[in-house]
């Protein structure tokens, strides 16, 4: 096993996370999911609850990493508008927003028995 390569892959890695961060919708599931650590830490959640939130957020963040993986991708293929370009973006992001819906009402079912 080469040592450097496996270090040079880490460091794409975590150049591929930083890219990411610059799409808006991503700085929006990260402020989002920071409001749900600070109001878990709040309300005391279980060990159980908190595993259940932390694979949701990254679902959800992983999801968008993709989606943005793929827009990048279609763009690079076709720069001019088509609609299977268009269907191919569309369905990425449609897939993020069916994570997002999925972990917001998980969080729900975690949150909403806690405060009421």
């Amino acid at each position: 096993m080469d040592v450097r390569k496996l270090f040079k892959s880490f460091g794409y890695a975590l150049y591929g996370i930083f890219s990411a961060m610059k799409e808006q919708n991503m700085r929006i599931h990260i402020l989002s999911a920071f409001i749900v650590v600070a109001a878990g830490l709040v309300t005391g959640l279980s060990y159980l609850e908190w595993l259940v939130l932390i694979i949701i957020i990254v679902l959800v963040i992983g999801a968008e990493m993709m989606n943005t993986a793929i827009e990048s991708i279609v763009d690079l293929a076709s720069p001019e508008i088509h609609p299977l370009a268009k269907q191919a973006k569309d369905i990425a992001a449609g897939a993020v927003l069916v994570f997002a819906l999925a972990s917001v009402i998980i969080g729900l079912l975690i949150f909403l028995p806690k405060w009421f």
